[in-house]
């Protein structure tokens, strides 16, 4: 059984009081690590260990050099390729193919990428003119805005914390990192890296813990931390929010969706089933940017919902190298019964069931498993809380339209706006849709689809701010103008 420890000025160490928690297997409930849990003296000493680093080497290193060190972060983390694998994949239990083809190589290249962009961006510069004729010119320069506080989520664990990290220190910040308590694993493995790179201690820092009353909030409410980043339900970016009032410091929050799917009756059909089919299972639903409302065009309507069903009920359940397995377990048997219960919920409320609705058969040693069976349902209202709602979990209603004006108003008709996949060989259509629908990002025949350069964020309940490319800038440097007359 592993021992996961915090990462604090470049060592690995217990918890002050010697509290740990349990790390379970979503595959089987089985007991895979301890891990310390932290507490307010682990947060202290994490964040004087960054604000030190601030000081030192890492904010007299020069741009090029940073940018090569954090282009030798990416190479080790792929040179250590199948540690960060093995680790993600006994955090989250899901298939090694997307683990190994997306969720870590993607995880690597948030370095390279963004250090890039740190060293080509420009900043703006302004001549004027002055009373006395002579003039003056202005001049933007960015600056590190200090010590980030990064709280990241279960799902996508690598790629989404570096994702934050990889920006915040490519601008010069310092970091305090809390991953989830579900997926300790490869926060704490690139400490490892960071050492390895020769990147400053203190520098990258990980406190492993709980959220409320715990590290999380002691994050949160550090007076030590000058900005927050956070992924993860609304409902807890609110309350970071509130803690983050205090000193007036940023935040920047990517937070819940319940996303749209909207398919038309001129759309290429084996696309639309593949896409709204990866939309709403990969992972096991468990994707901020999944689709758990599809709207299909009535015509078509029957016809995809059958589509839909054989390919929820040809998926293979199994441990991730198992061969041919697609399908993972849930995050934890916490997430199982909130997933269930949505599916009850569905039940009472009077939803036909296409397919799924429960836990599946499965061989003994994964029977105590975080395990359910990809879910599709039709015939419930837009008021049913299954429709309102965002689980988080393998599931999608299913309703019909006819017209484009009627699925603009039904996919609109939510407090999130993370996203949307529109499915349609109109162009015409494509444009109007796209520029009809709340959301920060679309999708027009694909999705999931990612240049690192675009804006990335949620409108309406779905976060503040943009990551991405030169809009990750705007969150993690101090733009700052100086004037010189001439």
């Amino acid at each position: 059984m592993q021992t996961i420890q915090h990462f604090i000025n470049g060592e690995y160490t217990p918890s002050a009081s010697g509290q740990t928690f349990e790390k379970r297997s979503p595959l089987d409930n089985r007991l895979i690590a301890r891990v310390a849990e932290g507490g307010q003296a682990e947060v202290d000493a994490a964040v004087a260990a960054a604000r030190a680093a601030l000081r030192g080497d890492w904010s007299r290193m020069s741009t090029e050099k940073r940018v090569a060190m954090l282009h030798s972060v990416a190479d080790e983390i792929t040179r250590r390729f199948d540690d960060f694998v093995a680790a993600e994949e006994a955090d989250t239990g899901q298939p090694h193919h997307v683990i190994a083809h997306a969720f870590v190589p993607r995880g690597a290249a948030n370095f390279k990428i963004f250090a890039d962009v740190i060293k080509n961006v420009a900043t703006e510069a302004f001549q004027m003119d002055t009373p006395d004729g002579r003039g003056a010119l202005n001049y933007a320069i960015r600056k590190p805005k200090g010590v980030i506080g990064v709280i990241s989520p279960w799902n996508a664990p690598f790629l989404l914390m570096t994702w934050k990290v990889g920006p915040a220190l490519a601008c010069g910040n310092t970091v305090v990192v809390k991953p989830s308590e579900e997926t300790p694993a490869t926060a704490a493995l690139l400490g490892e890296v960071m050492n390895a790179v020769g990147v400053p201690k203190g520098v990258y820092n990980v406190v492993h813990g709980f959220g409320p009353a715990a590290a999380g909030e002691f994050i949160t409410r550090h007076d030590g931390v000058d900005a927050i980043t956070f992924t993860g339900e609304t409902r807890t970016g609110a309350a970071i929010m509130k803690a983050a009032a205090d000193g007036i410091r940023d935040v920047s929050f990517e937070l819940g969706g319940k996303n749209a799917g909207i398919v038309f009756a001129d759309c290429d059909f084996d696309a639309a089933v593949d896409g709204i089919f990866r939309s709403a299972f990969l992972n096991t639903g468990q994707v901020c940017l999944g689709t758990e409302r599809v709207y299909v065009e009535r015509p078509l309507f029957d016809r995809f919902v059958q589509a839909l069903k054989l390919r929820c009920e040809s998926v293979k359940y199994g441990r991730p190298k198992d061969a041919g397995a697609n399908y993972g377990p849930l995050i934890s048997q916490e997430h199982k019964r909130k997933v269930l219960s949505y599916y009850e919920r569905a039940v009472a409320e009077g939803a036909t069931v296409v397919t799924g609705g429960g836990v599946p058969p499965l061989p003994a040693e994964l029977a105590e498993g975080a395990w359910v069976q990809p879910t599709m349902w039709t015939g419930l209202p837009e008021t049913a809380t299954v429709v309102r709602e965002e689980i988080f979990g393998p599931c999608c209603h299913l309703r019909p339209f006819d017209s484009e004006e009627e699925v603009l108003d039904l996919a609109n008709d939510n407090r999130y706006g993370l996203s949307t996949t529109i499915w349609t060989r109109d162009l015409g259509r494509a444009h109007r849709m796209a520029d009809g629908v709340e959301v920060g990002i679309t999708w027009i025949n694909s999705w999931f689809l990612r240049d690192l350069r675009t804006p990335f964020g949620g409108s309406k309940q779905s976060g503040i701010g943009r990551e991405g490319g030169v809009h990750s800038l705007e969150f993690y440097t101090d733009l700052r103008n100086v004037c010189i007359k001439y």
